[in-house]
């Protein structure tokens, strides 16, 4: 176990927010906290840095959601796709202007965390949370979260963050549903330079043979990123989808220095955010697009708000004070993010039966294409896009109706 800022002596201490997991969400989460001035505890249960599943794409929302002064560690500037239907009808758009920019996840989010620790966060890594408790022996008062390491060390706080990941421990403490899960899978692939450069500023995007299926390639200099997702219990059909379209794109003949898998969660709508003294955020409470599954806007976002939060529940003296703050919590969730899961998941149904007219009208459709630049540049939202043009709102409205079983009226 390593430790920074510690010492023995603070092993009793109470700290004002802990937040578990050092991903975009907990990092961003720490740093919301620590800048307001509390004292905060960032823990982790692996080294960094750290490799993570993820294509790493930073659109539009989740650059402006980093911390003021944050420099992104970006590979590579996209200014082009090329768009494919299980491997055909290849169609390339361009912008003049920056799309989206390709991180290496350990990079981002290392440098995430030392934003956090210069805001003035304590980190520890190394660090495994067992167990949650809000009553009992451990809690020396009812304004304090005991969180029970492995090894039996107790860490208290005020206000406990879950930031844990799509497997959370305390994701589970709160009760987290989840509506969609899916598998995805990925290899970063080392490339000659010939290559490399046959790919710098373009990126692909391929809908897969499977319901709701996509693969993409995302290059970063020297290595290419390959993945595909599917939903789970396609894994077998996943992994010959990962194989086929390495094999497609020529890349079969450079071995792959990471290899890798990754289950995406859903939240279901009725999922808690939070349990007493203690909110979820990011992948741990099941807040990402349910469509793209694009998961570092709203791991930032879902972070910053969760430590804001904490802040104020720290604060709070009783549990109907608590409660309303938790209540405020999840009303800010659901008002912006949770709208742009409810459309990403009307988008993924209709997806899911129809990919050829998605490829058709994102390639053949200028309208579309200038939605999918707005959207990816952080100008507009899938949801603004529905709520405001008219257009856009009948189309989806249209094709909710045409898949909506006999009887059943969709909403709007």
């Amino acid at each position: 176990m390593s430790s920074e800022n510690s010492s023995a002596d603070d092993v009793r201490q109470v700290w004002d927010v802990v937040v578990v997991g050092a991903g975009p969400a907990g990092a961003s989460a720490a740093y919301a906290a620590a800048v307001a001035g509390r004292r905060v505890l960032l823990l982790e249960k692996a080294e960094l840095p750290r490799y993570k599943t993820c294509g790493g794409g930073i659109i539009g929302p989740s650059r402006d959601s980093l911390p003021p002064g944050f420099d992104l560690p970006l590979r590579d500037r996209v200014h082009a796709v090329t768009f494919t239907h299980n491997g055909r009808f290849a169609r390339t758009r361009r912008s003049r202007h920056t799309l989206f920019g390709l991180v290496n996840r350990p990079e981002f989010d290392q440098a995430l965390v030392e934003h956090a620790q210069k805001a003035g966060a304590e980190l520890r890594t190394g660090v495994t949370v067992q167990r949650v408790e809000q009553h009992g022996s451990a809690v020396p008062d009812r304004r304090c979260v005991a969180l029970v390491l492995q090894g039996g060390e107790t860490v208290l706080a005020r206000a406990v963050v879950g930031a844990d990941g799509s497997a959370s421990r305390i994701g589970a403490h709160v009760g987290v549903k989840l509506g969609q899960v899916d598998l995805g899978l990925e290899a970063e692939i080392p490339v000659p330079e010939t290559v490399a450069e046959d790919w710098k500023g373009r990126v692909l995007i391929d809908w897969g043979p499977m319901p709701g299926s996509y693969g993409w390639v995302f290059p970063k200099g020297d290595t290419l990123t390959v993945g595909v997702i599917s939903a789970r219990g396609e894994g077998a059909a996943t992994k010959r989808y990962l194989e086929e379209f390495i094999g497609r794109l020529g890349l079969a003949g450079f071995e792959p220095s990471i290899s890798s898998g990754h289950l995406t969660r859903c939240r279901a709508d009725d999922s808690p955010l939070s349990r007493g003294r203690v909110l979820v955020c990011g992948d741990a409470a099941g807040l990402l697009e349910p469509w793209t599954r694009e998961g570092i806007s709203f791991a930032l976002r879902s972070g910053r708000l969760a430590g804001e939060w904490a802040v104020r529940i720290a604060e709070a003296h009783d549990a109907v004070d608590t409660r309303r703050q938790a209540l405020n919590y999840a009303f800010a969730v659901k008002a912006g993010l949770g709208v742009e899961m409810g459309v990403g998941k009307r988008l993924l149904t209709v997806f899911e039966r129809r990919p050829g007219l998605f490829h058709a009208v994102l390639t053949g459709f200028r309208p579309a294409w200038k939605a999918f630049m707005d959207i990816t540049r952080g100008t507009t939202t899938l949801a603004e896009i529905v709520r405001t043009h008219p257009m856009a709102h009948r189309a989806l409205s249209a094709l909710d109706r045409r898949q909506a079983p006999a009887g059943e009226q969709p909403t709007s």
